[in-house]
């Protein structure tokens, strides 16, 4: 598709797989603030950009579009060392003046009033992006303000550090106010307690592998490099933090061995997890290694890997022919959405310019860029501490995410929910395909149906993952919850294991206490494009595909493959799946030369050589070879 803004040439000699270089990232910035800065109010304190609103309403909307391209132009500006060619830092400064002279007054100006995360929360976030913007460009904007703006500045930016955030990478926001503050001499008290309880919080969200849960549940997704990994770093970064950097550095370093195989070879990030239309922040990991050091990747594979993120979502729709970043993934789509989705809410895309901060002579930008991981040779990694395990394939450049333990159910919830999240509770994703809108058949999913009423997946209990030559496995189990119907079935339990080997999925599942009546189904990979294919191997009866009319953010219209059968007590199914650019295989079944199903234990025969034997208990035990 067209990009609506002028870019540079393409560079194929420093950037063969991209073209795209540092003037490419700074264009971009440029043509998206460009656009967004058409939408200001006359003072420049609000961005009202046209959509519809989010839950917080239009004025904090207007909020998060100055503050979310404040750090665009945060990040060009201080990445330039202060060379602001088109005067983006005279408008913030303006916007920050005006907004800030009587917040809280409903105006054509003034900013909302931070309150908690419950009354009137969206501004304690936007507040954040403030403080960071003001933080990266202190000696061109904030040192050049007049006193009393400052002072009016700090007064609405410490509402952020006196009320509640919400219970996750909320509590970053305030700990980025407070690290703006004391760089500005401004610090005390409440500004170290609002560092020291983020901190705190940090290491009891820690989990392993390099990943948070974001917040006191499972929940792990693009959290963790958008914010949970990127705010601690900056701070550091910025503040000359030594100590903090060596504490934290190490995480975001074992974060992207694996994280930075989440990336397709067409540049697309997975499709996993809430507020993906953030799109391109999804690079901000990988750039604040590159910036701060931290990361196992060459300077060539960190540039392919961000630049190839970037060009993937300009290529696709994502920016509007007015230069706007839609609502959506491609281009709009609103199952991708939330509730506090609002027009200026992509703006927090800006947070992959932190990249920026490599200055121009920085390997980062003079490499020669280098294939990205998934443009190796095939690889199967577990990542036990999220539960997750992640398979790609090298001859289409697909990246698929098995989900055996990120949930987004918050620790007093329980197992009931009256909807599925169809961002976490699908057993598998990838970079290709996206989940089914939830009034559709749900994709990747084991559903139980009583009375005809079909279960989802909430909380999801991870029993293990590993991983050897060539393949990898992971396992969980849940509870089947009913939206509506029969809200529980006593006793009833689902236990799943995913063995990725090559390009093939097998699905083994054991469902316990299944009542007199019940069906049992199982779906694979929705498209309409790619080869999704769902063959069974035991236990299962019926084979079919089921139309998704929604679609999901990659195809307007869709096909689920799925497996059908009867089940009453305890009964073990075995499939295998695929997903692949290629035509379909026919002879998928063929992988497989034999299946051999006991009490507790199923032995699969692999066409070729290995053996997997998946015995169920406690503790369950995978292995192959």
């Amino acid at each position: 598709m067209t990009i609506p803004f002028e870019l540079p040439a393409e560079n194929r000699e420093l950037s063969p797989f991209t073209g795209y270089t540092r003037a490419h990232w700074e264009a971009v910035a440029d043509g998206l603030l460009g656009s967004a800065w058409r939408w200001a109010t006359p003072g420049g304190a609000l961005l009202d950009l046209p959509g519809r609103p989010s839950g917080s309403g239009v004025r904090s909307d207007g909020l998060e579009g100055y503050a979310r391209t404040f750090l665009a132009a945060g990040f060009r500006v201080a990445g330039a060392e202060g060379k602001d060619p088109h005067g983006w830092l005279e408008r913030y400064a303006q916007g920050l003046t005006a907004g800030t002279r009587t917040p809280g007054r409903d105006d054509a100006e003034s900013w909302p009033l931070i309150l908690d995360h419950h009354v009137q929360g969206q501004p304690m976030v936007e507040s954040a992006s403030v403080a960071l913007g003001l933080m990266l460009t202190r000696p061109w904007l904030w040192d050049r303000l007049d006193g009393d703006v400052q002072d009016r500045a700090e007064k609405w930016l410490r509402g952020s550090i006196t009320h509640v955030p919400a219970p996750n990478n909320w509590y970053l926001f305030p700990f980025m106010v407070a690290s703006f503050l004391e760089s500005v001499g401004r610090g005390d008290a409440a500004t170290a307690r609002a560092l020291d309880r983020a901190l705190d919080l940090m290491e009891t969200w820690y989990r392993g592998d390099g990943w948070y849960a974001d917040g006191d549940g499972r929940a792990f997704d693009h959290y963790n490099g958008w914010a949970l990994h990127l705010y601690p770093l900056l701070h550091a970064h910025l503040s000359g933090d030594a100590a903090l950097s060596a504490r934290f550095g190490p995480r975001l370093r074992e974060h992207l061995e694996g994280f930075s195989l989440l990336f397709g070879a067409d540049g697309a990030p997975i499709h996993f997890g809430r507020s993906l239309t953030y799109r391109f922040a999804a690079s901000a990991a990988v750039g604040i290694g590159a910036v701060t050091g931290h990361t196992p990747l060459s300077p060539g594979t960190s540039r392919r890997l961000i630049s190839g993120n970037l060009r993937y979502f300009l290529e696709r729709g994502s920016v509007t022919d007015d230069g706007l970043l839609s609502l959506g993934w491609h281009g709009p789509h609103e199952a991708t959405l939330q509730n506090y989705s609002g027009p200026a809410s992509p703006y927090w895309a800006s947070k992959g310019f932190v990249a920026l901060l490599a200055p121009e002579g920085d390997p980062l930008w003079t490499a020669t860029e280098e294939p990205a991981p998934s443009e190796g040779p095939d690889r199967v990694l577990a990542l036990p501490a999220p539960g997750l395990l992640i398979q790609s394939t090298r001859g289409d450049g697909i990246v698929r995410l098995h989900n055996h333990g990120s949930d987004h159910v918050r620790p007093h919830e329980g197992e009931f929910a009256t909807q599925e999240d169809a961002l976490y509770g699908r057993q598998a994703y990838s970079t290709h395909t996206g989940p089914t809108a939830v009034p559709n058949v749900r994709d990747n999913h084991l559903s139980v149906e009583v009375d005809g009423v079909g279960s989802v997946r909430r909380r999801v209990h991870p029993q293990g993952a590993g991983h050897g030559d060539g393949w990898g496995w992971a396992a969980s189990w849940h509870r089947p919850v009913f939206a509506s119907g029969p809200p529980m079935v006593p006793g009833l339990r689902v236990e799943s294991v995913t063995v990725a080997h090559g390009a093939h999925e097998l699905r083994v599942h054991r469902v316990v206490g299944a009542p007199h009546g019940a069906r049992v189904t199982l779906t694979g990979w929705a498209s309409d494009v790619l080869a999704s294919e769902l063959v069974g191997l035991h236990g299962w009866g019926e084979r079919d595909a089921v139309r998704a009319p929604q679609g999901t953010a990659y195809e307007p219209w869709v096909r689920v493959p799925r497996l059908s059968a009867e089940v009453t007590g305890t009964a073990v199914f075995v499939a295998l799946a695929s997903l692949s650019a290629e035509p379909a295989d026919a002879a998928l079944a063929d992988a497989v030369t034999g299946v051999a199903v006991t009490e507790g234990e199923v032995t699969v025969r692999w066409a070729g050589g290995p053996e997997t034997v998946v015995a169920f208990g406690e503790p369950l035990r995978v292995q192959c070879g």
